[in-house]
């Protein structure tokens, strides 16, 4: 169900770095539409986000020995309820990832042993290129105003992002973490639908903490960020009655 970036970063094809020299007539043009978020069904979020995205979509946790935290825009492998086939919102009401926004730029290290990260971007994406029209990426060799904001972004998600590894260390550590399972059984369906493949938190476990590890979680942040995650979790029946409502479901679990 939910499975963590593999070596380039979800979305992007290929990484160039930024440069005055070798885009200096480089523009962004205003983008109505995210066709690579097309039949993408879950996103990676910082915990700095658990308190909006848990209003809109369902928290849960990638599978595996390293997990991220991921937010679902569908339940299903290729299904994203919240975009149309063009790439649009089907709402306005909603909160877009940070991990979204960012793209098409990144901090990444230009070589494995560089100290610095550097402003890159994937030459991939239509709305960023050499064109007459749009915000300008620089002015002479100097950074434009928006390549200073984009890079402003992109440093304060990198520092999301370590808070975020930071969290997810402490929560391995607790031994909170489980194997998610989910079974919703629609009016009329004489299969379940089963959803497994993610990790969640054990509630039941959650209340059993000792009250030393209770104030340590409280006091630290990482409690409310939980009960976030935990609350989100009621949001699977309402991604799945918007599949269902567009026709986006698989067959349902055989017994």
């Amino acid at each position: 169900m939910a499975s963590a970036p593999q070596s380039l970063p979800l979305f992007y094809n290929q990484l160039e770095p930024l440069s005055s020299q070798a885009h200096a007539d480089f523009r962004t043009k205003r983008m109505d539409r995210a066709p690579f978020l097309v039949g993408q069904h879950a996103i990676p979020v910082t915990v700095d986000e658990f308190a909006l995205v848990q209003r809109f979509m369902p928290i849960v946790f990638s599978s595996g020995d390293d997990p991220i935290p991921l937010a679902l825009m569908g339940l299903n492998e290729g299904v994203n309820v919240f975009i149309d086939a063009e790439g649009k919102l089907v709402e306005q009401n909603f909160y877009v990832p940070a991990y979204v926004r960012r793209y098409p730029f990144l901090l990444a290290r230009l070589t494995p042993d560089a100290q610095e990260l550097s402003l890159c971007f994937d030459p991939t994406y239509e709305g960023v290129g050499a064109f007459d029209e749009g915000e300008p990426l620089f002015n002479g060799a100097e950074p434009s105003e928006l390549t200073k904001n984009i890079l402003q972004f992109n440093e304060t998600f990198e520092t999301a992002g370590m808070r975020t590894q930071q969290f997810m260390v402490e929560l391995k550590e607790s031994g909170l973490l489980t194997e998610g399972e989910v079974t919703i059984q629609p009016e009329g369906s004489e299969q379940p639908f089963v959803y497994r493949g993610f990790q969640m938190v054990d509630e039941n476990k959650l209340r059993d903490l000792r009250g030393d590890q209770l104030r340590k979680m409280s006091q630290n942040g990482m409690l409310p960020l939980l009960y976030a995650h935990l609350f989100s979790l009621a949001l699977m029946r309402e991604i799945f009655q918007r599949q269902l409502d567009r026709g986006l479901m698989p067959a349902p679990a055989a017994l």
